[in-house]
């Protein structure tokens, strides 16, 4: 957490070297909240270039009053990615060219183990209530504390640190069911 938050918010309106660190310490957690949520790198990098120039642009709509600057942009950042994701749905095609390139890697069976897995944990993943995997991906993938999740999501620091337990044993155990043992 920054220690001047409040301050940097307040004057990133006007002068770039406060956004610049509150960028700086926002960007690689709201990256793996996407990375985690899309799966693909560049898709991730796309939306979290949108999801910062949406703070930008909307910066001066901020206020502190109705909650802090963290769920104030990892909201932005969860409707990004579901926006995405509706988008997505409308048009599903795939290229020529990135079935090409997915075919010229030179370790094939190990990238198809590899992916076999991943999907084997985002089918898992998708069993989880839509809290669940929230939680997962602030806790493992933006790497925010229990305290800092609970403040986030309005819930206890314990009831976060239960809902991580729990959905923990759920992933294992479908995993399991699933013939994944790594």
């Amino acid at each position: 957490m920054l220690t001047n938050e409040a301050n940097l918010v307040s004057r990133a309106a006007q002068d770039t070297s406060a956004f610049v660190e509150l960028y700086d310490f926002y960007f690689p957690r709201i990256y793996n909240y996407i990375r985690f949520r899309v799966g693909d790198p560049d898709v991730a990098d796309d939306l979290t270039s949108q999801v910062f120039e949406r703070v930008v642009h909307r910066l001066k709509d901020y206020q502190e009053n109705l909650g802090s600057f963290a769920a104030w942009i990892f909201t932005i950042a969860h409707n990004r990615v579901t926006d995405h994701y509706r988008e997505k749905q409308r048009r599903s095609t795939v290229s020529l060219e990135a079935v090409q390139e997915i075919a010229a890697d030179s370790d094939v069976e190990k990238d198809a183990i590899t992916t076999e897995i991943k999907k084997h944990l985002r089918q898992a993943l998708n069993q989880l209530a839509d809290r669940e995997r929230n939680i997962i991906s602030l806790k493992f993938w933006s790497g925010l504390t229990n305290r800092r999740i609970a403040q986030l999501t309005g819930i206890s620091e314990n009831n976060v640190a239960i809902i991580l337990y729990r959905s923990m044993r759920k992933l294992r155990a479908e995993l399991q069911d699933r013939g994944v043992t790594r």
